[in-house]
């Protein structure tokens, strides 16, 4: 193994080869970030964004997955050896109305919160403790906070995720590790492009500020909880264009 000489500050953003994480590789990498573009099946998408920042470096885990974890902790130790800021942002969703719903459709979706606890559990105990600083921001949903019909699973999900970051806020009292999440709107991405016209209306009806946010909203607030908000711990930022008032 090589020795790990660079002693920039290190992000790790999940699920970054698509939408808000790629956007959230390219406000970090600004800030001075070197970045661990993490995938899962994006490949194309998260080498070719790596290969656009400066330094950068992938790491493919299904998050899904514990052993795959300890495998990507073990490589962002030999790549990287920190991890300063880390961004839980993968997710998965099953669209489907409960009652139609298996209980497969439920752990695919339930398991993307188990492996945001593995993966911080793990960045925490071999980086940021022993540095004793860091930032761990958790991106969850306006749907953890209004609901969303046929999207149970994936709502249950988003909403544990800003419960674990008051959780986790108060465990690490007296540490230098801040702990928050950014809870996104309605954001133009892949997903949200292929929503029926008369789906988009009713979503832009229920947002005063009547547009659908860009990536490069919900990045901008994740770059700030990462270097400039030190006074800022256990809150969950909305992202949303007033939608729900949050």
């Amino acid at each position: 193994m090589s020795e790990v000489t660079d002693e920039r500050p290190v992000a790790l953003v999940t699920g970054a080869g698509t939408g808000i994480g790629s956007a959230c590789c390219r406000a970090l990498a600004q800030e001075g970030f070197r970045i661990g573009v993490h995938y899962r099946s994006s490949e194309e998408g998260a080498r070719k964004l790596a290969a656009e920042l400066p330094d950068a470096f992938t790491a493919r885990a299904d998050l899904a997955v514990p052993e795959e974890i300890d495998a990507l902790v073990a490589e962002l130790k030999e790549k990287a050896d920190r991890i300063d800021v880390l961004v839980n942002n993968a997710g998965m969703n099953v669209n489907a109305p409960m009652l139609s719903m298996g209980v497969d459709d439920y752990d695919r979706v339930a398991a993307m919160g188990r492996g945001a606890w593995y993966l911080t559990k793990l960045v925490l105990r071999r980086f940021m403790l022993r540095k004793k600083t860091g930032r761990i921001i958790n991106v969850s949903s306006v749907v953890g906070h209004t609901g969303n019909a046929g999207q149970i699973p994936y709502t249950m999900v988003k909403a544990a995720l800003d419960a674990f970051t008051k959780s986790l806020c108060q465990e690490l009292a007296g540490r230098d590790i801040l702990v928050n999440s950014v809870a996104p709107g309605f954001i133009e991405t892949d997903m949200t492009a292929e929503l029926p016209d008369e789906v988009k209306a009713a979503i832009l009806a229920r947002i005063p500020l009547q547009r659908m946010g860009r990536p490069e909203e919900v990045a901008d607030v994740v770059a700030y909880l990462a270097t400039r908000a030190s006074y800022v711990t256990g809150t969950v930022v909305h992202v949303n264009g007033g939608m729900f008032g949050g």
